[in-house]
């Protein structure tokens, strides 16, 4: 009985707290259903730039769903295919086969020379099959052992390439730098999050609005407090992965460094801005779902590219987005500080759109 009485009490508690309650009934469907349109996103149609190619050998490779981009010039192929936004770049010489591929995304462009190897076998088992008919045409009333005289011919070797990364290169290699980001992300909300979310419900934050002290003052004073901890933990986090665990470091360790703090810095005011809006701690955990889930989706993980165009728009809201972007130029591409200034910049601009939320959504606590 007494069970029961506990458990009538949860019950009357959870049907009391009918944000709880929504929250976990539809959180899930929405992840799910974002999950579905994620993953039923168009495929992304690799771009390949050409070079003396034939037309036979183009049309094969656009019967296999690759953008062919024909080039007269080639002044400088890894300027070309950055520039172009190119997945790869194939130069041919009567046998000799050069192709260049970017990389960017080790799963398109191990697709790509795929589909660009069985183009060329294709095309040359249709030129044997040629040669042979014209060979028993010319020949038919010799004898049959005049037909072991034709010479298969062997499939050209194709010099591969790579701008960034390696034949060695994996998805986890780009992959990798956007966790080390996120988990950045999601620690430092959560802590500040909860961190405040106690201050307010225990009464110091009351008792601190009681004093003259600015509103400013209040946010600005959390945001150094908690972030000298948001400090510590993200240089624990890349050192560990770096030195540790031997993540793709093409870059420099400290632009990787630069990124996460600014990350950090996003994800501490966003920590702060939902807590006001949360009464106790399962109800500030109730905005990982709807805040923090949704930005591992945007931050590169998926092609944004093939994306329907509603979710891009979704995607270059999220700062992970951003956030990504960056650590994967840096970490992955080797790029350098003049390269992520953009996505740093609009990180920057998340957070203070944050702090200055922040500021405003004191106004329910005291006027000033």
């Amino acid at each position: 009985m007494r069970a029961l009485a506990l458990v009538k009490r949860i019950f009357r508690q959870m049907m009391r707290d009918k944000r709880a309650l929504a929250l976990m009934m539809i959180a899930p469907l929405l992840i799910l259903t974002l999950l579905d349109y994620l993953l039923s996103s168009n495929e992304v149609i690799p771009k390949l730039g050409v070079n003396q190619m034939d037309e036979p050998l183009s049309e094969q490779l656009e019967n296999m769903d690759v953008t062919v981009l024909p080039y007269d010039q080639l002044d400088d192929i890894k300027k070309i295919m950055i520039e172009d936004e190119l997945d790869g770049f194939l130069h041919m010489n009567g046998e000799d086969i050069q192709l260049t591929l970017k990389n960017a995304n080790p799963s398109t462009a191990n697709l790509l020379k795929m589909k660009v190897q069985q183009a060329i076998a294709a095309e040359n088992a249709k030129n044997q099959a040629i040669k042979l008919s014209l060979f028993i045409q010319e020949f038919q009333d010799k004898a049959p052992e005049n037909l072991n005289k034709l010479e298969q011919g062997k499939l050209p070797e194709i010099d591969t390439n790579y701008i960034y990364g390696n034949k060695e290169t994996t998805f986890f290699d780009q992959l990798s730098p956007i966790l080390v980001g996120y988990f950045v992300f999601f620690f430092v909300f959560l802590i500040s999050g909860i961190a405040l979310l106690r201050e307010r419900t225990t009464g110091t934050l009351d008792r601190l609005l009681a004093t003259p002290i600015q509103r400013r003052d209040i946010v600005f004073g959390y945001l150094l407090g908690y972030g000298l901890f948001a400090i510590i933990q993200t240089m624990i986090v890349v050192f560990y992965a770096v030195k540790v665990l031997d993540i793709m470091l093409v870059g420099s360790l400290w632009n990787v460094i630069l990124i996460n703090l600014t990350v950090a810095l996003v994800a501490l005011s966003l920590g702060i801005l939902l807590s006001a809006f949360a009464n106790s701690e399962f109800q500030m955990m109730q905005f990982i779902p709807i805040a923090i889930i949704p930005q591992i989706f945007f931050a590169g993980i998926f092609p944004v590219e093939g994306m329907a165009d509603w979710l891009q728009m979704i995607a270059k809201a999220m700062p992970m987005y951003y956030a990504g972007n960056a650590l994967v130029d840096v970490m992955y591409k080797g790029l350098g500080l003049n390269d992520i200034t953009f996505d740093l910049l609009i990180l920057l601009c998340f957070a203070l759109v944050f702090i200055i939320l922040n500021i405003i959504t004191l106004k329910k606590y005291r006027k000033i």
